[in-house]
């Protein structure tokens, strides 16, 4: 009769355990080494001579258009943003108010763009 086998050998976990123990030893030192070398450019002030020329408007909370501290009507904004977009090139600018509508200002950004105006800003807050 014989007998039943009873005991684990653990010499073949050991081995590969000691070698995956040098392959990290010898690997660890070239992980420190690779990096990217970065020449990072020094801070220049620079001062800007040109004055944008953006139209501003303001969206409230309740969902109205503001330019100029007066009240466009939604209606009337094709027309206005056109009239303004002639001498005002450099864009539209909006400042939405903290709890204003996002369909608000997508409203007014979509309005802009079929009229012609290509750069639009949003003031984020």
């Amino acid at each position: 009769m014989r007998e039943s086998f009873n005991e684990i050998n653990i010499t073949p976990l050991t081995d590969i355990f000691l070698v995956l123990l040098i392959i990290m030893m010898v690997i660890a030192p070239m992980m420190d080494q690779q990096g990217l070398k970065l020449i990072v450019p020094e801070a220049v002030q620079q001062q800007s001579t040109k004055e944008f020329k953006t139209i501003n408007f303001v969206v409230t909370e309740d969902g109205k258009y503001y330019l100029d501290n007066s009240e466009v009507a939604l209606e009337d904004l094709s027309t206005v943003i056109s009239d303004r977009a002639k001498t005002c090139p450099d864009g539209l600018f909006i400042s939405p108010e903290p709890n204003a509508e996002h369909g608000a200002v997508v409203k007014l950004i979509d309005v802009a763009r079929s009229v012609g105006v290509s750069s639009v800003s949003v003031q984020g807050g």
